[in-house]
C-alpha cells in the first residue's frame, strides 16, 4: 500500500535523521534563533558531509537559521546541530540579532511634546 508522497519540508524518517545528526538530538552548547544570520567563512572542504556542503554554498550570503531549514526541508532542530557543527569548525559565523533595549526605542517625553506643540501651530 502507497502511503502517499512526503509534504515538501517533512522527513517522517527517523533513520535518516539520525544518521544526518549523528544520533544527536540537540545543537552543540550554541543556541540559534530561527531568525540567527549564519554565513560561511570557508568553502566546503572534500569528504564533508552532504548537508554541510549544501549550507556552506547557501550561507555564503548571511542566510537565516529558518531558511537553511526550509531550503533543506530538514526539522529546525535538525539544521540547529548541524550548524552547530559548523560553527565549532569555525566554518560558519552566526550573527544573532541584536534588539535596542525598551529605553532607547521611545522618544523622549518633552521632544513628544515639542513635536505636538509644533504641529499645532502649523
Amino acid at each position: 500500500m502507497n502511503a502517499g508522497p512526503l509534504l515538501p519540508g517533512r522527513d517522517d524518517d527517523p533513520d535518516r535523521l539520525y544518521t544526518i545528526t549523528g544520533g544527536r538530538s540537540r545543537a552543540p552548547s550554541v543556541a540559534f534563533d530561527l531568525v540567527t544570520l549564519i554565513v560561511a567563512e570557508r568553502q566546503p572542504a572534500p569528504g564533508m558531509q552532504s548537508e554541510h556542503v549544501r549550507i556552506l554554498r547557501m550561507c555564503e550570503a548571511p542566510t537565516a537559521v529558518v531558511e537553511v531549514a526550509a531550503e533543506l526541508q530538514l526539522p529546525v532542530s535538525v539544521v540547529k546541530i548541524l550548524l552547530g557543527d559548523l560553527l565549532e569548525a569555525g566554518a560558519v559565523t552566526a550573527r544573532h540579532p541584536r534588539f535596542a533595549p525598551n529605553k532607547a526605542r521611545l522618544p523622549d517625553l518633552d521632544t513628544l511634546k515639542q513635536v505636538l506643540h509644533g504641529l499645532q501651530r502649523l
